[in-house]
């Protein structure tokens, strides 16, 4: 069984639920407390043995790049004045290790993807949402990459959401389950609750096998005109195994104000830094 050696990241979205912040900054360049969503992304991915990143970008995002680029001058200076340089080690890559992609036209989740297949090759592979910012031990990716030692094939991230709410997701038609393994017979995008066959979400964390990209290369529409990864990987099953694994931990969707916020303040409650200062300023709110 092949390693997931790389992993891709589709960051080309607007972010357009957070204008004006995101008028002249990328939406992933947005700060938990102090570190932007796509270094927390980046990190679950190495602690998950990722070796090769590929950012599937668009105009406008050229600051994620320079986050992720040696400062010369910055590094320069902090040492002048003795500051220690730990903050900025987790953003520092060796060459090669970070690949950028332009996604030229707003086409979806599945175009996205596909963009990166001269770089993906003939290998499996993550794909990671930055707006899904995951905090559990381990981190979600690794949850996943071991679950894939064990099963191969292809598998989803998946999370129980309350029944009322199925209609904002891709929703699992389950089979056979074994612990945080739950195999997939189908796939059904945003289902009324009294349709759904599970209240299984798809989240944004996918292991995926090389062969998607042939049947992304179709440049099929779906929902909204736009070409759907879901629909793609329902091309898949029964072809090759397919499991979603559900995370041991915590989802915050930060492409929303209200799970940005949370996610904000939770990350400052888990810091020993600043948790007795903002619990004090949230018992005085």
């Amino acid at each position: 069984m092949d390693k997931v050696r790389k992993a891709v990241f589709p960051i080309g979205g607007l972010g357009t639920r957070f204008l004006p912040a995101t008028k002249a900054m990328p939406k992933e360049m947005l700060p938990i407390v102090d570190r932007p969503l796509i270094q927390y992304a980046v990190d679950e991915a190495r602690e998950a043995g990722i070796e090769q990143f590929i950012f599937v970008t668009s105009r406008g995002k050229s600051l994620i790049e320079d986050h992720f680029d040696h400062s010369f001058e910055l590094e320069e200076m902090m040492e002048r004045r003795g500051k220690s340089l730990d903050a900025l080690v987790d953003t520092r890559f060796a060459p090669g290790d970070i690949a950028i992609v332009r996604q030229q036209e707003p086409l979806g989740l599945g175009h996205a993807v596909w963009c990166a297949r001269r770089l993906v090759g003939d290998e499996p592979f993550a794909v990671l949402l930055p707006d899904d910012l995951m905090i559990g031990q381990p981190g979600c990716l690794k949850q996943m990459v071991e679950a894939y030692a064990r099963v191969g094939g292809n598998l989803l991230c998946a999370e129980e959401v309350p029944h009322d709410r199925t209609n904002k997701y891709g929703i699992i038609t389950p089979g056979a389950a074994d612990g945080t393994l739950t195999e997939v017979r189908g796939l059904v995008e945003k289902p009324a609750p009294a349709e759904a066959p599970s209240n299984l979400a798809v989240i944004g964390r996918y292991i995926l096998q090389p062969a998607i990209m042939d049947i992304l290369a179709q440049q099929e529409e779906g929902a909204g005109g736009e070409i759907q990864l879901t629909d793609a990987m329902t091309h898949l099953i029964g072809r090759q195994p397919f499991h979603g694994v559900t995370f041991a931990g915590t989802r915050y969707d930060c492409g929303d104000k209200h799970g940005f916020v949370s996610a904000t303040i939770a990350v400052a409650l888990s810091r020993p830094d600043m948790a007795s200062a903002v619990r004090d300023c949230l018992a005085g709110a």
